[in-house]
């Protein structure tokens, strides 16, 4: 099948591709800010209510708001951005510990479930069930 993409209906670029993105208004930074505060708050309070939270989509969002505060950030002044965002930063450095602390608990959590599964299977399998000796092939 032949490509027959036809692109000349596009606008035209404005910006040359290699050119350095502007600095994003201070707006928009505490709007990706915000939203990466609630995305955290989000994750935070799934891990610690329920099992049915989507996790690699927590993630892939987490992911997506990094790449946004990043390209925001770029070309920028990174003092300045420092300054203007303080309060939203701090606030959300402090979700952010809370977020770790949730997921530290839930790792744990799993990796005891997983401890205990392992030594029951042991546990089973080391019965005697299934043992030489209970063949017969073990008498002398």
């Amino acid at each position: 099948m032949a490509d027959k993409s036809d692109f000349s209906n596009l606008p035209a670029r404005t910006v040359a591709p290699d050119a350095p993105i502007p600095f994003a208004r201070p707006g928009n930074l505490a709007a990706i800010i915000g939203r990466i505060e609630e995305a955290v708050d989000e994750e935070t309070a799934g891990i610690r209510t329920g099992t049915g939270f989507d996790l690699k989509a927590s993630n892939a969002r987490k992911s997506r708001y990094l790449y946004e505060l990043t390209r925001a950030i770029k070309g920028g002044n990174e003092v300045e951005f420092l300054e203007q965002h303080r309060e939203g930063l701090t606030r959300l450095r402090q979700k952010l510990a809370r977020n770790e602390a949730a997921i530290l608990a839930h790792l744990n959590a799993v990796n005891e479930v997983a401890s205990l599964l392992k030594n029951a299977i042991q546990r089973a399998e080391a019965d005697g069930t299934y043992s030489a000796g209970e063949f017969g092939w073990a008498r002398a």
